[in-house]
C-alpha cells in the first residue's frame, strides 16, 4: 500500500509529494519548496519515518515543481528525472525564476539525473510508476501511473475540475486535449494527486469537469 504525504509548498501553493510503502523506500514528486521551514518540513518527514529516498521526479519542468530540488540533492544526493523535452526549463530554473517571476534565483541550478525516455518505468520498495507523457502544459510534461493502486500523479495536466495552462512557453493546446484523452482511460477510480489544489477521481473529472465532457 502507497503512503502518501502532501506538502503545499512555494508562493504558488504547488503539491509536493513523498510516496513510500511497506519497505520504506520513498520517491518524491514534485519538490517545489521555496522556504527554509518547508525543505526543512520535508526533510524531517523523511527522517521521522525512516525513510530511504531512491528518486525524486518531476512531472514538468516548472520552477514552482523544481525550487527544492537543489536542497535535496544536497541532503539526500537525489538528481531530478524528468522527460527531455522539458530540458530547457528544468536546466535553467534561474532564467524562470527572472523571466516569469521577476526575481533572482541566488543557488546554483541543480543537477539532472536522468530524462526519461519512452516506455520507462519507476520502481520503488514492491512498487511501480508506469510514465505517460502527457504533453500539453509543457512539452515533457508526464503523470507518474501507479497500475497496481489506482494511482496518478498528474502534476499541471490535470487539477480537480479543471486543467493546466497552455499559453506558456512550450504550451499546446492541442497536446493538452490529447493528453486528457489519454488520461480520461485510465479506471474511473483512479485516485489523481495533482499539482495544485485538492485530490480528485477519473470519474469525478469524467462527470463534472467540462475539459473531459
Amino acid at each position: 500500500m502507497l503512503n502518501i504525504k502532501r506538502f503545499v509548498v512555494n508562493m504558488l501553493q504547488e503539491n509536493c509529494y513523498v510516496v513510500s510503502d511497506e519497505t520504506l523506500e520513498c520517491v518524491i514528486i514534485d519538490d517545489g519548496a521555496q522556504y527554509q521551514e518547508e525543505r526543512g518540513a520535508i526533510s524531517h518527514y523523511i527522517k521521522e519515518n525512516g525513510l530511504k529516498p531512491v528518486h525524486l521526479l518531476a512531472t514538468h519542468g516548472h520552477l514552482d515543481h523544481n525550487w527544492g530540488n537543489l536542497a535535496l540533492y544536497e541532503e539526500f544526493g537525489l538528481k531530478v528525472e524528468a522527460r527531455g523535452e522539458d530540458a530547457f526549463l528544468i536546466e535553467h530554473l534561474g532564467k524562470q525564476a527572472s523571466e516569469m517571476f521577476g526575481f533572482q534565483l541566488n543557488e546554483e541550478e541543480a543537477p539532472v539525473g536522468h530524462y526519461f525516455a519512452d516506455d520507462e518505468t519507476i520502481c520503488f520498495g514492491s512498487h511501480a510508476l508506469t510514465i505517460l507523457h502527457t504533453p500539453g502544459h509543457t512539452p515533457g510534461g508526464c503523470v507518474y501511473y501507479c497500475e497496481a493502486e489506482k494511482t496518478a500523479f498528474t502534476g499541471d495536466t490535470l487539477f480537480r475540475m479543471s486543467i493546466g495552462r497552455t499559453d506558456f512557453e512550450g504550451g499546446s493546446w492541442q497536446e493538452m486535449t490529447e493528453s486528457l484523452h489519454q488520461l480520461a482511460k485510465l479506471p474511473v477510480d483512479t485516485l489523481l494527486y495533482s499539482g495544485h489544489g485538492p485530490q480528485s477521481t477519473i470519474a469525478d473529472e469524467l462527470r463534472y469537469n467540462p475539459y473531459l465532457r
